[in-house]
């Protein structure tokens, strides 16, 4: 059976890490930053670990 490919989509949205756990950017930190409220930017800070069938779909994709 052939190897599985990595979809190169969900390559450049979504990283593993260290553990194994899929990682990824939250949503509506694009642009237009100054529409947006301080406590809504706050809201989408930083970075998000996927769960559950999120994360099963995201492996498959991945390669894993």
């Amino acid at each position: 059976m052939p190897k599985m490919k990595t979809h190169k989509g969900a390559a450049k949205r979504f990283k593993r890490t260290g553990s194994g756990k899929v990682r990824t950017t939250k949503a509506w930190r694009g642009h237009n930053r100054h529409k947006k409220s301080p406590s809504r930017w706050r809201r989408v800070k930083g970075n998000k670990i996927l769960e559950g069938g999120n994360e099963k779909r995201m492996n498959r994709l991945l390669g894993n």
